[in-house]
C-alpha cells in the first residue's frame, strides 16, 4: 500500500491503492472494496473516495467541509487527471467521474449518486469528436442533467420524465434508445428550461462546480428519511456517515459492445452455487435497476461476448477466495473490455445465508465459527414461519393498509373474526381465520389457538397476544392503533377502508404490514419435516439446516431452554433444540375444557371448604398436563410456574357472559358481577397475584404442587427421568419465598410418604420485582434457582406498562433528538438499568448459593442481544418461545464465539 499523508482522500488506480478492505469505517464499504480490488489486480477505473470522517464534519457544522479537504480533493483530482491522460470539462480531451455514495454497512439504494460529471456545453462537444458516438455523448449529457437536476438540486424527478417522454410521444417513439442525437438535444434544451425553472439559474457548466455541489448533495443524503429510516429498521448504529467515491467513467451506453450489469457469486435467493446475474447491453446501471428495459440473465452473455463472460468468471472466483463470502458485483463493459464497479458482500435471504454458508464450510472456504457468527441471528426465525407469497403482492401491485408491530413472525391470510369464540365456530367449519381484537387477554386462548394469524389495536411486542402467538408460533401483528373496530355491528375501519366479519385480510408478521385482501401463504419445509409431513432427504433447506446447528452446538455453551404450556409447544420445542422448560405457565391450562369451569368455581367460591372441592376438581387436570409435557421432555428438566396472574382474569368481563355463568353455578348476576367487582384492581400487574395468591390462598399452591409431583412419580415409574422445578411468581421479600416454600415441601412430604417413592425436584423463585432483585442474597438462602422474569422486571424497573408504553416508546427508541433508550426495553434487555438489576441478583444469588441455577424467562430470552449479555454475566440458560429456540441456539453461539475473541 502506498504511503498516506493526506486526512480526507484516498486514491485508487494502477493496481496501488492508499486503502484496504480494512478501512470500511473510514473508507466506507465501496471505497474499502475498490480500493481492494485495485491491489488484487482486478480491472478497476481509478479515482478517490472522500472519508466517512469527512461527512461527520460536514453533518455536524452545518454543511461546512473540514480543514483541508477541498484541496486534497483538488490534489486528488489532478493526480486523477494525470493518470487518465483527461481533464474534467475539457474541450479536447474530457474527463467524466460518477460521484457515488458508500457507508460502512451497505445501505443499496438508500443514499445518492451521480454519473457522467464534467459534461457541459463545451466538453459534450469534445467527446463526440474522441468517440465518433454522437449519440452517446448527448445521451450522457441527458442523463447527467437529470441525476445531477434531481439529486443535487431537487428537482423532482417526475419532471424529468414526463420531459422525456413528451419528447418520445412526440416523436413516436417507445424506448429512450430509439431517440436520435436531435431527439436527445431536444430533451436536454427541455432539461435546461426545467432546471431554470425550478432553481432560478442556468445548470452548471462549472465542472469544479459541478463537482462539489455533487460531493455536498452525497453528504446531505446520509441523513434523507430513506437513509434514516433504513438504518433504523436494518439497526444500522455507530457509524460516521457515508464516504464519497469520485472514480472514472467508464460506458456502457457506447454502443452495442458496451453494457453494464450486476451480479452475485451465487444465487442471493437459494444459495446455490451459481453464478447470478443480470445485464443490459448499450446501457447504463440505472437501466438495469429502472424496469424500463428487461435485462437478460448473465449466462446469455457468454453468446454475446465469451471472453468477457469467461472474464467474469474467473474474477467470481478470485473474489469468493479473497473475501471468503458471497459476492455482489456490479460490471460495466465498455467496446468489449470488462471493468469492475463494485463488489461487497451480497445481501441474501436467510435461506440463501444457510446454504451458502454450509457449502462454504464444505468447501473449506471458510471455518465452522465463520460461518455461525456471519448467519443474522434477528432473520433466522424466517426459516420456521409460514410467508405470504411476494410475487403475488408485487404482480399485483398490492397495497398494505395499515402497519402495526412485527410481534411474532410469519405470513397468514383468512377471514377476520373479532371474537375468540366466534373464531373457533368458524375454524371448527374449516374457515382460515384472522383473529382481530382491539387487545387480547387469557379468555382468547382457544381463538388464538385455532387462529391462522392474531391482529391486534393495542399492546407492544410483549403483550398477551405478542408473548401468546410466539409461543404458538402463530404469526402476529399488535399496537396496529389505525384500526378501529365496532365489534357490535361485526366490521372494521381502517384508513378509508371498511372490512366486514367474514371478508379475508393478510399479515405479514415479518414487517406489521397488514393487507385488505387474500395472499396465498407458503409453509416452512423445516415445520414440515419436523412434523413429519415432508421428507428429510426431500429439502435441502432441511439438510443445510441440521448441519448448521450441529455447528452451533458444537460451539454455545449457554443453555437454551423454551417457555411450553403444552405437550405438542414442548415436542415442538424439543425437535428445535430445548434443553428443557424454562417457564411452564400454569394458568394457561385453565382454559380448555371444563377447567374454566373448576377455576371459577374456585374463584366464586365463599370458604376454603367450597374452594378445596373446586382445586379437586381441577387436580387430576393438572396432573395430566404435567405427566404429558414431562414425558415430552425425556429427561429435561421443567422449571413450572405457579398460578401468576390476577385472578379476575379468569372471569367474564360482560353482563352476557356473566348471566351465562350464573346459570351455570346456581348463582345470580349480581353475585357473579359482586365478586367480580371485589376483585377488580386500579393497577392489576401490581395487586393481587402471584406469590400472593399462595399466601392469602395455601391450598391453590398446594394443589398445584401436589399435581405436579405426583405427575413427576407417575412419568418416573414409566422409565422417564423427570426433574421438576417449582418456581414460586412475584417475590418481593425472602419471607414470601420461605413461606411458599413450607407449604411446598409440606405437600412434597406428605406425597413422598403416601407413595413410598421420591424423585429429584428444585424450588425456586422468578426474580420479576426490583426488591427481590436487590436482596437476593437473602432470597438465596432458600431458593435453589432464579429465573429472572424480564417482562415484569422492565415494567417495575422503569415505570412502563408493557401494554400501553407503545403510544411513547417510539420516539423513545427512533427519534434521533431524543432516543433514550437504544432499543424498545420490552423487545431487548435495557442493560444499564434492568440488566444491572439481573447482574446485582446474579452476584448476590451467587455469594450466598454459589451452585445456584441462573436463567431468563422473559421474552427477552429470544433476544440475540439479550443473549449476549446473559452470556457475558454467566447465566446458565435463556428460555424463550418454542419458534424461537433456533434462533436462541444460534445467538448463543455467536456470543461464545465474541466472547472468545474478546
Amino acid at each position: 500500500m502506498a504511503a498516506k499523508k493526506s486526512n480526507y482522500v484516498y486514491f485508487f488506480g494502477s493496481g496501488k491503492a492508499d486503502g484496504t478492505a480494512q478501512m470500511k469505517d473510514l473508507l466506507g464499504g465501496k471505497g474499502a472494496n475498490l480500493a481492494e480490488m485495485t491491489s488484487i489486480g482486478l480491472p478497476v477505473p481509478p479515482g478517490f473516495t472522500i472519508s466517512t470522517e469527512a461527512c461527520a464534519f460536514y453533518s455536524a457544522n452545518s454543511g461546512s467541509y473540514p480543514e483541508g479537504m477541498r484541496d486534497e480533493v483538488l490534489e486528488n483530482l489532478a493526480r486523477l487527471e494525470k493518470l487518465m491522460g483527461a481533464k474534467l470539462g475539457d474541450s479536447e480531451n474530457p474527463l467524466l467521474v460518477s460521484v457515488r455514495s458508500g457507508a460502512a454497512q451497505s445501505m443499496p439504494g438508500m443514499m445518492d449518486t451521480i454519473l457522467n460529471l464534467g459534461l457541459n456545453p463545451t466538453s459534450v462537444k469534445a467527446l463526440i469528436a474522441k468517440t465518433n458516438n454522437e449519440r452517446f455523448a448527448w445521451d450522457s449529457y441527458r442523463r447527467f442533467m437529470q441525476m445531477f437536476g434531481d439529486v443535487v438540486m431537487g428537482v423532482p424527478h417526475h419532471e424529468f420524465e414526463r420531459a422525456l417522454q413528451d419528447v418520445k410521444d412526440s416523436k413516436s417513439k417507445v424506448l429512450d434508445t430509439e431517440l436520435d442525437s436531435n431527439d436527445l438535444q431536444e430533451v436536454i434544451a427541455r432539461y435546461n428550461r426545467l432546471y431554470k425553472r425550478f432553481t432560478g439559474e442556468e445548470f452548471p457548466t462549472d465542472p469544479i462546480d459541478q463537482l462539489f455541489k455533487s460531493i455536498n448533495a452525497v453528504f446531505r443524503s446520509w441523513n434523507n428519511e430513506r437513509a434514516i429510516k433504513y438504518r433504523q429498521m436494518n439497526d444500522i448504529r455507530g457509524l460516521l456517515g457515508t464516504a464519497v467515491n469520485i472514480q472514472s467513467m467508464v460506458f456502457g451506453n457506447m454502443g452495442d459492445s458496451s453494457g453494464t450489469g450486476v451480479a452475485f457469486t451465487r444465487d442471493p435467493s437459494s444459495g446455490e452455487n451459481q453464478f447470478y446475474g443480470e445485464y443490459l447491453m448499450n446501457a447504463q446501471g440505472e437501466d438495469v435497476v429502472a424496469g424500463i428495459r428487461t435485462p437478460k440473465t448473465i449466462d446469455t452473455l457468454k453468446a454475446v461476448n465469451p471472453d468477457v463472460y469467461q472474464q467474469l468468471i474467473d474474477i467470481r472466483s478470485i473474489l469468493e477466495t479473497h473475501y471468503h463470502d458471497m459476492q455482489d458485483i456490479e460490471f460495466t463493459i465498455q467496446e468489449g473490455k470488462l471493468y469492475m464497479l463494485q463488489t461487497r458482500n451480497g445481501k441474501r435471504t436467510i435461506f440463501s445465508w444457510l446454504r451458502t454458508q454450509v457449502d462454504m464450510v464444505e468447501e473449506g472456504l471458510i471455518s465452522k465459527e465463520t460461518a455461525v457468527s456471519r448467519v443474522p441471528a434477528n432473520e433466522f426465525g424466517k426459516l420456521f414461519a409460514p410467508i405470504l407469497d411476494i410475487k403475488i403482492i408485487r404482480d399485483q401491485s398490492l397495497e398494505e393498509v395499515t402497519r402495526g408491530l412485527n410481534a411474532s413472525p410469519g405470513g397468514a391470510s383468512g377471514q377476520i373474526y373479532f371474537s375468540a369464540a366466534v373464531a373457533e365456530e368458524m375454524a371448527a367449519q374449516g374457515k382460515d381465520v384472522i383473529l382481530v381484537r382491539s387487545e387480547t387477554s387469557p379468555e382468547d386462548i382457544g381463538g388464538m389457538a385455532v387462529s391462522k394469524g392474531v391482529v391486534t389495536c393495542r399492546g407492544g411486542m410483549t403483550s398477551h397476544a405478542a408473548v401468546v402467538a410466539r409461543g404458538m408460533g402463530c404469526p402476529c401483528v399488535s399496537g396496529a392503533g389505525e384500526i378501529h373496530i365496532n365489534e357490535p355491528k361485526k366490521y372494521l375501519e381502517v384508513n378509508g377502508t371498511t372490512l366486514n366479519e367474514g371478508d379475508y385480510m393478510s399479515i405479514d408478521g415479518f414487517t406489521g404490514a397488514i393487507y385488505a385482501s387474500k395472499i396465498p401463504v407458503r409453509s416452512s419445509e423445516i415445520v414440515q419435516v419436523l412434523n413429519g409431513n415432508m421428507k428429510e432427504s426431500e429439502s435441502v433447506v432441511f439438510q443445510n439446516y441440521k448441519t448448521f446447528m450441529g455447528y452451533v452446538n458444537d460451539l454455545k455453551t449457554l443453555g437454551v431452554y423454551t417457555n411450553a404450556d403444552t405437550p405438542n409447544d414442548t415436542q415442538m420445542a424439543v425437535a428445535l433444540g430445548a434443553e428443557g422448560i424454562g417457564l411452564c405457565r400454569t394458568e394457561h391450562m385453565f382454559f380448555g375444557g371444563n377447567r374454566i369451569m373448576s377455576i371459577r368455581k374456585m374463584i366464586l367460591a365463599n370458604n376454603i371448604v367450597e374452594r378445596e372441592k373446586a382445586l379437586n376438581e381441577l387436580l387430576p387436570m393438572q396432573r395430566g398436563d404435567f405427566e404429558a409435557i414431562f414425558t415430552s421432555l425425556q429427561g429435561r428438566p421443567a422449571t413450572v410456574r405457579l398460578l401468576d396472574p390476577p385472578l379476575h382474569e379468569f372471569l367474564p368481563n360482560d353482563h352476557t357472559s356473566r348471566h351465562e355463568l350464573a346459570l351455570q353455578m346456581g348463582l345470580t348476576v349480581e353475585e357473579v358481577a359482586q365478586k367480580s367487582s371485589a376483585l377488580h384492581e386500579f393497577n392489576p400487574m401490581l395487586g393481587f397475584r402471584g406469590c400472593r395468591l399462595a399466601i392469602i390462598y395455601p391450598e391453590i399452591l398446594r394443589m398445584q404442587v401436589r399435581a405436579i409431583i405426583e405427575a413427576a412419580i407417575n412419568v418416573q415409574r414409566q422409565g422417564v427421568a423427570v426433574f421438576p422445578e417449582i418456581m414460586v411468581p412475584l417475590v418481593g421479600n425472602y419471607k414470601e419465598f420461605e413461606f411458599c416454600k413450607k407449604q411446598a415441601l409440606d405437600v412434597i412430604e406428605q406425597i413422598f410418604a403416601e407413595q413410598d417413592a421420591h424423585v429429584e425436584y428444585k424450588i425456586g423463585t422468578m426474580i420479576e420485582v426490583p426488591r427481590a432483585a436487590v436482596t437476593a442474597d437473602e432470597i438465596a438462602r432458600e431458593a435453589e434457582f432464579f429465573s429472572f422474569g424480564t417482562n415484569d422486571l422492565t415494567q417495575m424497573t422503569c415505570g412502563f406498562s408493557r401494554d400501553d408504553a407503545a403510544s411513547f416508546l417510539g420516539p423513545y427508541v427512533n427519534d434521533a433528538d431524543k432516543q433514550f433508550y437504544d432499543y424498545d426495553p420490552f423487545a431487548t434487555i435495557d442493560i444499564e438499568g434492568v440488566g444491572k438489576m439481573v447482574k446485582i441478583a446474579a452476584q448476590l444469588g451467587r455469594e450466598t448459593r454459589p451452585d445456584i441455577k441462573l436463567g431468563i424467562c422473559g421474552e427477552h430470552g429470544g433476544d440475540p442481544k439479550t443473549i449476549a449479555f446473559c452470556h457475558s454475566i454467566g447465566l446458565n440458560y435463556v428460555s424463550c418461545s418454542p419458534f424461537r429456540v433456533p434462533i436462541a441456539r444460534l445467538a448463543a453461539a455467536q456470543a461464545a464465539i465474541a466472547a472468545k475473541k474478546k
